[in-house]
């Protein structure tokens, strides 16, 4: 069979409350979220890469009515209008001191207003390297919800998700052997997902455990 063109299409993740997974490596968290009344209004969640970040703070956001930013936006974006807020990978600022002010003056005007400010990052801030004083004091006495390493049910959830997002269908019994093959990360999950679907779409094949288990460099198996 001769080989397909493979073409870059952007992929459009679910990103509603009914397409996230509540399990016990998150539900903590979601629970932090949707109970509100954050010390000072404002809320640091934290995680790694891929780990379900930015699809809470939508979920968060369609629910307030928030506006969502991302930091390295701000020093170029003019103070919006007090209201709930989203800022996206506040960690990726430091060292920046135009964007680090523009954070500094979005957090004291929003807790002026009394309107709420959800922030997500990899790690805590004083893991960052701020070099403003005054927003490294505020984001470090700012409260934290952390999302955990994923066990086997959010790890499966995650990976037909990311295939469903990419519109692969996929049986049960190949994402239980994927995971039991990949690191135990969503970044790890998201990588293989993404591979698996540009070798099936050059191919011309389906998705399937003989042909992951050509790509992971794994003994061949029955298509499952």
């Amino acid at each position: 069979m001769p080989r397909q063109l493979a073409f870059d299409l952007p992929v459009r993740p679910a990103l509603g409350r009914e397409d996230f997974f509540v399990s016990p490596a998150n539900e903590l968290a979601l629970a932090a979220l949707d109970a509100g009344g954050w010390p000072q209004g404002k809320m640091l969640l934290l995680g790694p890469e891929g780990s379900g970040k930015s699809h809470l703070a939508q979920v968060w956001a369609g629910d307030t009515g928030a506006r969502v930013i991302v930091a390295s936006d701000l020093a170029t974006l003019p103070l919006p209008e007090a209201g709930p807020m989203v800022v996206e990978d506040a960690d990726r600022i430091a060292g920046d001191r135009v964007a680090e002010t523009a954070l500094f003056h979005l957090h004291n005007h929003l807790l002026a207003a009394e309107a709420p400010l959800l922030l997500t990052a990899w790690r805590g801030p004083t893991h960052w390297g701020l070099i403003l004083p005054d927003l490294k004091s505020r984001m470090e006495a700012t409260a934290t919800a952390e999302l955990l390493p994923p066990d086997d049910a959010l790890l499966s959830a995650v990976c037909l998700k990311l295939f469903a997002d990419r519109q692969l269908q996929v049986t049960p019994a190949l994402i239980q052997w994927l995971i039991r093959r990949i690191d135990r990360s969503f970044a790890a999950a998201r990588a293989t997902v993404a591979t698996l679907d540009a070798v099936a779409l050059q191919r011309g094949r389906p998705v399937t455990r003989a042909l992951a288990a050509e790509v992971l460099d794994t003994a061949p198996h029955d298509d499952a």
